[in-house]
């Protein structure tokens, strides 16, 4: 197996049955211990690692497009991609992570709101770009629902 595939089968995730909703909670998994090892604790970390991931995912989407076709079950980083946007510059605790994988797999799987016409972009963008979207919105809802609980306590 050739390294582009690895990358964005992350780690052959990919292969699995459900493959896009393990990928999104390994994801949830590895930010959650990130965040308990002090890795996350600067603001500019998660966003960063986000931007790479997806700028990563793009190229290697547009290298396996020929052997695999277009946006395969077996691409997953799309899926990392997007629950890291779902996460980003909210607080990192278990009910939000989880909160966060439920909205963000709802909006990854139903596509509203003109996620399903950013899957009309070619190659490794096209790829990204839907599962992207998705996390902004999963993102705005979830900003919205830690509001809400911050003003009720």
């Amino acid at each position: 197996m050739n390294l582009n595939k690895v990358i964005a089968s992350w780690g052959g995730i990919g292969y699995i049955k459900g493959g896009g909703t393990i990928a999104a909670i390994v994801t949830c998994l590895l930010i959650y211990f990130a965040n308990q090892q002090l890795l996350l604790q600067q603001v500019w970390v998660l966003p960063l690692a986000t931007v790479l991931i997806t700028l990563l995912g793009i190229y290697v989407g547009n290298q396996v497009e020929p052997d695999w076709g277009k946006d395969s079950y077996r691409v997953v980083i799309d899926e990392v991609a997007g629950q890291m946007v779902t996460l980003l510059f909210i607080p990192l605790t278990t009910q939000n992570l989880i909160i966060g994988l439920i909205l963000f797999r709802f909006f990854d799987m139903l596509k509203p709101l003109g996620i399903r016409k950013m899957e009309d972009l070619k190659g490794g963008t096209g790829v990204m770009m839907d599962d992207v979207l998705a996390g902004v919105y999963a993102n705005i809802v979830l900003q919205v629902i830690v509001f809400a609980i911050g003003r009720l306590s």
